[in-house]
């Protein structure tokens, strides 16, 4: 027997799968308001109708609000400082977003004196567990609802007839089955013949992004400043974060650039094959790395790196509001103060090159580096420092015999 719930707050995005929970929330849990959560983080055209679509599907009211600014300053930009990247080349453009949109969804269900939350992800996925580790944090008390580990519908064709039978508008077809995930950061791509990760992913499945082969064929370069790690301006002009990340997401498409195909490890113990679209911040990456690399020492870079793997897998994970994640952005923020200067990146058919960096307190010391003799650097020293450097070595060689 399922619980009668009064109220329940559905983080809502339009799509096939949270548009027949509305229908089917009434349907199973005692005929309760639905009250719709949907919040701008660069989904663009997709917010397009969609007040008006939760109505339709059955629900009382529907919350559209603009978080992109919150979003690029308070979620992504950390996690560009960070440098992290789940297993070598995913941005985390998703997992990143899931935090915030839980979080406030949480608060408006709190505000509606609500007594159930929902959500639309699967019994297979990561996102069940990034939405409900942050419920857990800002509505600890509040019952859970996810359809998909309770109802019988199990593919999008049985979805795709539910929603025609409770005449619920929806744009997704047999057609076009792509599982798609879109904010200011990124575009996914899952499902269809993705599944089988051998095919090759077909061009007009890509929504963001030029094909490489159809890119200019002359390259364009860009200017991107820092300050502390946060990017501030392209060329030389001063942006606001929505702003910049915009205009590097149109330079990045318009050149192919941050297209990427991964056989991920889902925390869930299951392989995933999906394809993502995350032009702005394939440039972004490569310009911070290269301030980094004339900002921070060996020691803290090398280190830093072995940070970067942890939070990527803390952000993958979903356990952005826990104490080791604010842990790793305290330490992460300390390797920031100098981190601030320009870099110049060549776009040019799929590929963001940095060719250039400079930086306000950099450890590039030219007379130091410089192939010709200069007195800042004895040659002679470096005698001594192999020999002592060398030494475990060398005891070890006699040890054996050698």
């Amino acid at each position: 027997m399922k619980p009668t719930v009064k109220k329940v707050v559905l983080a809502y995005s339009g799509g096939l799968d949270t548009s027949i929970i509305v229908p089917w929330l009434k349907q199973h849990y005692g005929n309760p308001e639905v009250v719709c959560y949907c919040c701008n983080i660069g989904q663009d055209d997709e917010l397009t109708g969609l007040e008006e679509k939760a109505l339709k599907s059955g629900a009382s009211k529907c919350y559209v609000e603009d978080l992109r600014e919150e979003f690029v300053s308070n979620y992504l930009f950390p996690l560009l400082q960070s440098g992290a990247v789940y297993e070598r080349i995913y941005l985390l453009g998703t997992s990143v977003a899931r935090p915030l949109i839980a979080k406030r969804q949480a608060e408006i269900a709190v505000l509606e004196g609500a007594d159930a939350l929902a959500h639309g992800c699967t019994g297979k996925g990561n996102d069940q567990v990034r939405f409900e580790l942050t419920y857990t944090v800002f509505a600890p008390n509040m019952l859970v609802i996810a359809p998909w580990r309770e109802w019988d519908i199990r593919s999008r064709e049985d979805a795709l007839d539910y929603a025609a039978e409770h005449n619920v508008p929806v744009s997704a077809s047999l057609k076009s089955i792509y599982s798609r995930d879109r904010n200011i950061w990124h575009m996914s791509h899952e499902g269809g013949i993705l599944e089988d990760p051998w095919n090759e992913p077909e061009e007009d499945m890509y929504t963001l992004s030029t094909a490489p082969e159809q890119a200019p064929d002359t390259p364009e370069y860009v200017e991107i400043g820092f300050e502390q790690g946060i990017p501030v301006s392209v060329d030389g002009q001063r942006l606001g974060p929505v702003k910049l990340l915009s205009l590097l997401n149109d330079l990045g498409a318009k050149h192919g650039v941050g297209r990427i195909d991964l056989v991920e490890n889902r925390l869930v113990g299951m392989k995933s094959h999906g394809v993502y679209e995350t032009p702005g911040g394939t440039i972004l990456r490569a310009a911070h790395q290269g301030i980094e690399q004339l900002a921070l020492d060996r020691d803290t870079l090398h280190y830093k790196d072995v940070i970067a793997q942890r939070y990527a897998e803390v952000v993958y994970y979903g356990q952005w509001f826990t104490p080791l994640r604010e842990a790793l952005q305290a330490f992460i923020s300390v390797t920031q103060r100098n981190v601030t200067g320009v870099a110049r990146i060549k776009l040019y058919k799929g590929n963001a090159y940095l060719v250039g960096r400079k930086a306000e307190k950099t450890l590039y010391n030219p007379d130091i580096a410089s192939f010709t003799m200069s007195q800042s650097y004895n040659q002679k020293d470096a005698e001594g420092f192999i020999k002592i450097f060398g030494l475990p070595m060398k005891v070890q060689a006699l040890v054996d015999g050698k």
